[in-house]
């Protein structure tokens, strides 16, 4: 399999091409008129992504607070603040 195709033989032939890049453990590079614009890759190949969270302080806050009321709108209104 060739390390990079054009786009013009992908069109031709995308279910060939994406069935040996799934079983592949290499990206093929996809060019077009020789810029590259994308890249078939086995899915188990990438790498997952962790998204970081972030606890605003104000959220933080509003939950240590005592609960003065049970009223989800004053609470909403508590988070929002004067937007």
């Amino acid at each position: 399999m060739p390390a990079s195709i054009t786009i013009k033989e992908l069109h031709a032939t995308t279910g060939e091409h994406v069935r040996r890049a799934g079983a592949s453990r290499t990206p093929v590079l996809i060019t077009d008129r020789g810029q590259p614009v994308a890249v078939l890759a086995n899915p188990a190949l990438l790498k997952q992504r962790r998204r970081k969270r972030v606890v605003l302080p104000e959220y933080e806050a509003m939950m240590s607070r005592v609960v003065e009321s049970s009223d989800v709108l004053d609470d909403l209104d508590a988070v929002r603040g004067d937007r």
